[in-house]
């Protein structure tokens, strides 16, 4: 299951923005310690790794994702040498992988990907990349709540301690909409304070959230939820806006804005909280936006930043 092949269908609403010059831009980068990341995916650029690497530097992003798969399948000692020097020299840093393994289906499914989790951090660990991230589907056809967090809090468990080993955090991310809440015959995890009960559970101190503003809205929580948080209790967020013509109750997934775009999500105090508590991991853009994926890359990359730029700004 993939909730990222999700057909998008929102449209565009940046070219509205008003963008901040470079001066209020840099003015932001004092008051924060987080980092803007590239996620080429989320904003449909097609590239791999080392050309994302350039499209950070091209475009001003300050991380980007790590590419463990690529950096398995096809890169040698001295390639991977080379790209983390580049980066270094350019002050970037890693953002996050998504979990390459499947933990929601059956058991023979689970143990299967399990096989080959410690292979990839240890690619992770080579690379000096130490996040990972997952989501939490917020309603189940046949497990109740409590079988559900049984299950989750055991394999996620599981994948936690491999990734211990190697120094990396997971971050689990809540998936607020009401309207997947209730897809399913039995509800399951859909807010911060429950996924932070499922984190308990899993019981390993490498875990934490995955915040997403568009989650965070969608769930009715406020900057006070946010500032409740220890930094540390966050692995990596995603920034966002919500369509207008829809309540907090009838937003979907897959369908969504670039950041700023409509004013619908309270994006300032959503920034604010994680300045507030000094949050200094990465920040990606994940708009599900179709006019953004039909883009050429460089428009779509111009058109992410500047529109994460001006959330910075208001």
């Amino acid at each position: 299951m993939d909730r990222r092949k999700f057909i998008i269908s929102s449209a565009l609403a940046s070219t509205a923005l008003a963008i901040p010059t470079p001066f209020v831009f840099a003015d932001s980068r004092a008051k924060r310690a987080f980092k803007i990341s590239l996620n080429p995916g989320m904003i449909g650029v097609q590239s791999n790794f080392a050309q994302t690497l350039d499209y950070a530097i091209s475009f001003g992003y300050e991380a980007i994702s790590p590419f463990t798969q690529e950096v398995m399948d096809h890169y040698s000692e001295q390639q991977l040498h080379d790209v983390t020097e580049k980066m270094q020299e350019n002050k970037i840093s890693y953002c996050s992988n998504t979990i390459p393994l499947e933990f929601r289906q059956d058991d023979a499914k689970f143990k299967e990907g399990f096989q080959g989790l410690k292979k990839f951090c240890k690619t992770m660990e080579k690379q000096g990349a130490t996040r990972m991230n997952t989501w939490i589907i917020s309603s189940h056809s046949e497990l109740t709540y409590n079988e559900n967090m049984r299950q989750h809090a055991y394999r996620l468990g599981e994948c936690a301690k491999v990734m211990q080993d190697h120094g990396i955090r997971l971050g689990l991310e809540y998936l607020g909409m009401r309207t997947m809440l209730i897809g399913n015959r039995y509800p399951f995890i859909s807010s911060m304070k429950e996924a932070k009960e499922l984190i308990g559970e899993i019981g390993q101190d490498n875990v934490g959230l995955v915040l997403d503003s568009f989650h965070w809205y969608c769930a009715n929580e406020s900057i006070e939820d946010i500032q409740a948080l220890h930094p540390n209790e966050i692995i990596v967020v995603d920034l966002n806006d919500a369509r207008e013509g829809f309540t907090r109750q009838t937003q979907v997934d897959g369908k969504r804005e670039l950041p700023a775009a409509t004013g619908v999500i309270p994006v300032h105090d959503f920034l604010k909280g994680l300045i507030d508590i000094g949050y200094d991991g990465p920040l990606r853009s994940e708009p599900f936006n179709q006019v953004l994926n039909d883009m050429e890359n460089e428009a779509a990359l111009k058109a992410n930043m500047d529109a994460v730029q001006a959330a910075l700004a208001l």
